[in-house]
This record gives structure tokens, sequence and C-alpha cells, in this order.
């Protein structure tokens, strides 16, 4: 996945392939590791976007007061 900019939806979709590949445990030793180490970088990264977006949210829900406002998403739960 080198080259072009990978959206966080192209590097989601290959850890999943990553994954898939894994759980299948037919692939020798040295691909299993370098699916490993492929799939650690992916989720790095996708971690730090996260990240990233969180802060905006935080960010952009500020109070009257101008103070950041944290508030718990919605879970299905609820």
């Amino acid at each position: 996945m080198s080259g072009k900019k990978v959206t966080f939806e192209q590097r989601i979709a290959r850890l999943e392939e990553i994954v898939a590949a894994l759980e299948k445990g037919d692939a020798p030793l040295a691909d299993s590791l370098a699916l490993f180490e492929e799939g650690t970088k992916l989720i790095a990264g996708c971690s730090k976007e996260l990240d990233q977006a969180e802060q905006q949210v935080v960010k952009l829900m500020k109070g009257p007061d101008g103070a950041p406002v944290e508030l718990p998403f919605a879970t299905e739960e609820e």
C-alpha cells in the first residue's frame, strides 16, 4: 500500500484482509510475520488518525465559556 495517500477506510479494509489471512493459519511463518508487521503498522496509523479526529471533535465542542465540553458518545445499549 505505497504510492498515493491511503485512506483510513483502505487501511481498515487491509487490516481485515490481514486478520482473515492470519486466522486461516496456513501461511508460512515468514509470511505470517510479515503480515503481522504490516498489520501493526496499519494499526498505529489508524490509532494516530483516530486520536487526531477525537481531538478535533473535542476542540469543536466548546461550552459557553469557550472551555471544551467533553460528552460521551451514545452507545447502542442506551
